[in-house]
């Protein structure tokens, strides 16, 4: 049994071996790590591609279970269409590797040595040279390291990976979703933190320190993205910073939050309002609740992406409040906070079950405020789960 720790709660990974075809199944909410680079390594044979060399540190999770952030050292993994792969990693992270599951080789190294002279060797070892193509992360692989891996293969052609690597995350598997809804249950609890601590006065900085802090005591290290509380005629920025502005009667409030659990995030947005609300406040949540329930309604297996996004902005183009509508209606969540999917209007592609993302229609006024609802959202066999519940019906706190 392994002990993994990192969440909300110590989980305990039992692993059972299959023998009809050894596979490793990482079971209580684990994760298959062997089936997925093992898809990969199919991709690489329908496409006649030798190799993936995968060094976002992301990906690398997603294909291994192991998770570091290795500043400037290297970190890689080297999938091969017949052959195992191998992951390259600082000497020291190589128990951390063993530990969250790997088995395969690694390639430690120290810090006076240099990894491309070992890397070399083993792709000689298996057939890897000057003939050979090798599919890296385009959006990814800096001029540098592609400078440093052609040196260790040199003439090797390129291909990208990524979008191979963006289809096979699109899909979550039963144990991803697991940790989604742990990791969205957290998030409505923390917009029921940032609420409580609402007070004539308060800072949002204050109100952000409190939710923090809430989280960590719940086990959280990281946040899915900086925690945004904002008060009043800055709600009216969609992206907008917390500071020292303090709060005030009829101030609109806005809550867009998420914690990384276990490796992927959640991400909520709530608006509430101050002791008032005035009649157009009202009617702007109004229209953004409603936008958004119609496009949820819409997230169905089938749909076009598109369409989604369209349902939402006709209502709000309707109301009048088009023009303060700038932004996609959500995005697709999982390991990072913006993946697969994007929901706009120019999205072909059609919804499919185990797909998650946001749905987070939203009206910005300058000088008056704005609201934004988002929820996280899994597409089923027959709809749609909203995976974040905390209300949200208008509150006046």
């Amino acid at each position: 049994m392994i002990v993994h720790r990192g969440g909300l709660n110590t989980v305990h990974l039992h692993l059972r071996i299959i023998p009809e075809t050894d596979k490793v199944v990482f079971l209580n909410g684990g994760l298959y790590m062997k089936q997925r680079w093992e898809k990969l390594s199919e991709w690489l044979r329908q496409q006649e591609i030798e190799a993936a060399f995968i060094n976002s540190p992301h990906n690398v999770f997603y294909l291994s279970r192991f998770h570091c952030q290795p500043h400037e050292r290297l970190l890689g993994l080297f999938v091969f269409r017949d052959a195992e792969p191998f992951l390259v990693c600082p000497k020291m992270e190589v128990a951390s590797a063993r530990s969250a599951g790997w088995s395969f080789p690694i390639l430690g190294y120290d810090d006076v040595q240099n990894p491309w002279e070992m890397i070399g060797v083993e792709l000689k070892k298996r057939s890897i040279g000057a003939d050979s193509t090798i599919a890296i992360e385009k959006e990814h692989l800096s001029f540098l390291r592609a400078e440093q891996l052609q040196s260790a293969v040199p003439d090797v052609r390129f291909a990208s990976v990524d979008e191979a690597m963006n289809q096979l995350r699109l899909i979550k598997d039963e144990d991803e979703i697991k940790v989604l809804q742990e990791a969205a249950k957290l998030a409505d609890y923390a917009v029921e933190v940032g609420i409580s601590a609402l007070k004539e006065g308060c800072t949002e900085m204050e109100v952000v320190a409190r939710i923090e802090w809430e989280m960590k005591k719940k086990g959280i290290r990281e946040m899915s993205f900086a925690t945004m509380v904002l008060f009043g005629e800055k709600t009216a920025l969609p992206h907008g910073h917390p500071g020292l502005r303090e709060l005030k009667a009829g101030d609109l409030v806005l809550f867009d939050l998420g914690v990384n659990l276990d490796g992927y995030c959640s991400d909520i947005t709530r608006t509430v309002a101050f002791r008032t609300v005035n009649e157009q406040q009202r009617k702007i949540y109004d229209t953004v609740l409603n936008a958004q329930l119609k496009a949820l309604e819409a997230c169905k297996p089938g749909t076009r992406i598109g369409d989604v996004d369209r349902t939402a902005r006709k209502f709000i183009q309707e109301a009048g409040y088009g023009e303060f509508f700038p932004h996609r209606l959500g995005h697709g969540l999982g390991i990072d906070v913006h993946e697969y999917p994007s929901l706009n209007e120019t999205n072909d592609s059609l919804l499919q079950p185990g797909m998650v993302f946001t749905v987070e229609p939203g009206i910005y006024v300058p000088d008056i405020g704005g609201v934004r609802i988002e929820d996280d959202v899994l597409v089923t066999q027959k709809g749609c789960e909203t995976l974040t519940r905390f209300p949200k019906e208008l509150q006046v706190v």
